[in-house]
């Protein structure tokens, strides 16, 4: 695929966020965040050169190398996978614009005593299990809110943007629909919050219609 071939394809991408954008209201803004994870970055490039500027990225090594060789460029990235407690400090080293899967307070407490430490501070969205399946991470939609106000108390340098949640894993559009309702609904109840990131290649027009101001894309945008 040529640049102009791939920036028509992009441009049809951008077209059915904004349609299940305007469902919602003309109001309504969403950001996109290209996931990078299985590109390279020459394909990053290639992304950046037609206008896009967030990345995603799931593995902190992944993150901190893809950052280090790009770094020239004003790129905006964003940490999407689960953080291991060793792996902290290494996160905060590359000091990414949002970390998306805050998953439990035994890491919001040890995230605090690191930033602490740096004097930084860093946003950071709360991952709700909103599907209630064992394989996801995140907590249990009926905690979140509490949770979310507890961290605010109690962890001064994170500061909590919102929430994200994956879509329920199945064919039935009805559950997919029910699990971000349910995330989308929480986040109506958070104090300041923003950011509610919801909707990845293959659900992200019903995560947008259902309230979504923020959709991962991986596959989609690297048209693979």
């Amino acid at each position: 695929m040529n640049e102009i071939e791939y920036k028509i394809y992009i441009d049809d991408v951008i077209r059915r966020v904004e349609s299940a954008r305007l469902k919602v209201s003309s109001y309504h803004i969403v950001k996109i965040v290209a996931v990078s994870k299985y590109s390279t970055s020459d394909e990053i490039v290639k992304l950046y050169n037609i206008g896009q500027r967030a990345f995603g990225e799931n593995k902190v090594q992944d993150l901190k190398a893809k950052a280090t060789e790009l770094e020239e460029l004003p790129l905006e990235w964003h940490f999407i996978g689960n953080l291991q407690k060793n792996k902290i400090n290494n996160l905060l080293d590359i000091n990414p614009t949002l970390f998306h899967a805050l998953d439990s307070l035994e890491l919001a407490r040890e995230l605090q005593k690191k930033l602490k430490a740096k004097d930084m501070i860093l946003d950071t969205l709360l991952q709700i299990n909103s599907a209630k399946e064992e394989s996801k991470h995140g907590f249990m939609p009926e905690v979140a809110l509490e949770i979310y106000k507890q961290i605010l108390q109690e962890c001064p340098n994170i500061n909590l943007k919102g929430v994200m949640s994956i879509g329920a894993h199945s064919d039935d559009k009805n559950i997919i629909k029910k699990s971000f309702e349910t995330t989308y609904n929480i986040y109506k109840e958070l104090p300041n919050a923003t950011v509610c990131s919801m909707g990845m290649s293959g659900d992200f027009e019903l995560a947008i219609e259902c309230g979504s101001n923020m959709v991962r894309l991986g596959s989609i945008m690297f048209n693979k």
